[in-house]
């Protein structure tokens, strides 16, 4: 067993990546143990064998062809002209960009490195820093994964056996807490820096409106899908692939054959990734499991206090902690088979849980020193990564009062799922 976490622990450090790491450590966990080789392969198949997990690769496809087929661009002027007249416009255009197209993509990753590059552009030539710039959009790229749809809900409901479409539903409110809270950091940054802010034009928003207007209205048609019964969460990753290709192929034609080949190219890459994190991680915990790690870390964390505020904070600092250094899936699927029965054993509402352990882990995205969003932006924009470390800081603030909202007001991501598909 000490062989088996110690070598998890070198092969982080050293660098190698972190689905190289789970998966090595945990074949070489097997092996010292002398489990049947057949588990190996058993187990990372049986980790993404999943009906639910198709959603995974055709969300991802479906915001990297909104990225290359330039609907972000629409979706970002029209944003610009909703709220550009607010002292700091262009950063607050950068979040409700940022909220709707969450609910197209649900990848933070995607929003940081596809509209997160027209935003800070824009910003640019507009005078504000690059570090403001890059920590607005850090920051902002968080609510992705939180509003519907979500890939990380989605690994989540998959592990968990919950409802996927609850899930959806219930970050919905957090997801616009969190863009109401960044708004206001940005208000006070942009009144007390003097950002210039856009002129308000009602013709030119109106024009902005109905010419992106079929973009704009990707998230009802998810979000009504789901509440009304048309189609379930994988199949909504389909209807939004398809609907992607539609309005960028026949409608705004700005989708060639190059970037569409491109499209499928890093989809796959990409979805290739996220899976086999997946699989290695459930091997990794099956040892865990199987040595009684699992169970020896649930009896350390009830052990602090039977109180379940105390309880859900130990695990939030645990997950903040775990989110600087690794990959959400990766934690995800390493992590929910010790902290589910925790949440079980303290009567927690599932899907309140999923959603606190989600929004913790986006943080962790934009959170120094390892943040993934952060080196996105520092590589796409060419913005040093040292000083992202230092503008971030501040915006973490409202991210993490989110947070602390949704953990311990439980109706912040419950009402609307039980309002709208039953408790």
């Amino acid at each position: 067993m000490l062989v088996f976490l110690l070598a998890f622990v070198v092969l982080l450090i050293i660098g190698v990546p972190i689905s190289i790491s789970i998966g090595a450590s945990a074949v070489l966990g097997c092996l010292a143990l002398d489990y049947p080789l057949v588990v190996i392969g058993q187990k990372m198949v049986s980790g993404i064998d999943s009906f639910l997990l198709i959603a995974v690769p055709l969300f991802i496809l479906a915001g990297n062809l909104m990225n290359a087929g330039k609907i972000t661009e629409k979706i970002f002027d029209t944003a610009k002209e909703a709220v550009g007249w607010i002292p700091g416009g262009l950063a607050h255009a950068n979040v409700v960009a940022s909220v709707i197209f969450a609910g197209m993509s649900g990848s933070a990753v995607a929003d940081a490195g596809g509209l997160g590059a027209i935003e800070m552009e824009a910003m640019r030539k507009n005078g504000y820093d690059d570090e403001f710039s890059g920590a607005v959009t850090a920051a902002s790229s968080v609510i992705g994964p939180i509003f519907p749809p979500s890939i990380p809900l989605i690994i989540y409901g998959s592990v968990a056996s919950v409802s996927v479409d609850k899930l959806f539903m219930g970050g919905v409110m957090p997801g616009l807490l969190m863009g109401l809270l960044l708004m206001i950091m940005i208000y006070i940054f942009a009144v007390k820096r003097k950002y210039e802010r856009h002129p308000f034009r009602l013709r030119a928003l109106l024009k902005q409106f109905f010419s992106s207007v079929l973009a704009l209205i990707t998230p009802l048609i998810i979000l009504s899908g789901f509440t009304l019964g048309w189609f379930t969460p994988t199949e909504a990753s389909s209807v939004a692939v398809v609907y992607s290709l539609i309005i960028a192929l026949f409608v705004y034609r700005t989708l060639d054959w190059e970037s569409f080949k491109k499209c499928l190219k890093d989809s796959a890459i990409s979805s290739a990734n996220t899976l086999f994190i997946i699989g290695t991680s459930t091997l990794f915990t099956y040892v865990m499991a199987m040595e009684g790690i699992s169970k020896q870390i649930s009896s350390f964390v009830l052990g602090v206090s039977s109180n379940p505020a105390v309880v859900l904070l130990v695990i939030n600092i645990l997950l903040l902690i775990l989110g600087m250094v690794m990959e959400p899936g990766a934690i995800l699927t390493l992590m929910l088979p010790v902290l589910l029965p925790i949440a079980t054993q303290l009567n927690l509402d599932l899907v309140h849980f999923g959603v606190m352990i989600v929004l913790n882990l986006m943080i962790g995205q934009v959170t120094p020193p390892f943040g993934v969003c952060l080196f996105v932006i520092s590589d796409v924009n060419k913005v040093k990564l040292e000083s992202l470390y230092k503008s971030i800081l501040p915006f973490l603030v409202p991210l993490l009062l989110t947070l602390f909202l949704v953990t311990y007001l439980e109706p912040v991501v419950t009402f609307l799922p039980n309002l709208l598909l039953g408790a």
